[in-house]
């Protein structure tokens, strides 16, 4: 699972991403995910560590982040498009018909841009 969370954390042009920790799993809570920690059973269904990559996007260090909120969504259905291959019209539709918000612009709170790249992170 580290690979997984490598890969996609590297792709969206992120450093230092969250390490997975085995947990027993629980009949609640089948993972967690944070900036720092993904915490997971030995299996996992892929759309599930997405879901969990997806907070630890949208949490900073401290923990504080949007829950399942408008930038948790946004940045999970991009996950879902990029790398489970879902279709975005198809994930947009169901997420109006159930009245869920989602931002589409939604972004990482966070960015580890390289120096060489002369990116400015983002604030605020």
């Amino acid at each position: 699972m580290q690979a997984l969370v490598d890969y996609v954390w590297a792709e969206a042009g992120l450093h230092w991403p969250p390490r997975v920790h085995r947990k027993r799993p629980s009949k609640r809570v089948v993972a967690t995910g944070s900036r720092l920690a993904i915490e997971a059973p030995a299996e996992l269904p892929s759309w599930v560590l997405l879901h969990e990559i997806a907070h630890a996007m949208t949490a900073d260090h401290d923990g504080a982040g949007d829950g399942h909120g408008p930038a948790f969504m946004g940045v999970y259905v991009g996950l879902l498009v990029r790398h489970a291959r879902l279709d975005l019209g198809h994930l947009a539709a169901t997420l109006a018909t159930a009245g869920i918000p989602w931002d589409p612009s939604a972004r990482p709170v966070f960015l580890d841009p390289s120096p060489a790249a002369g990116a400015v992170p983002k604030t605020g």
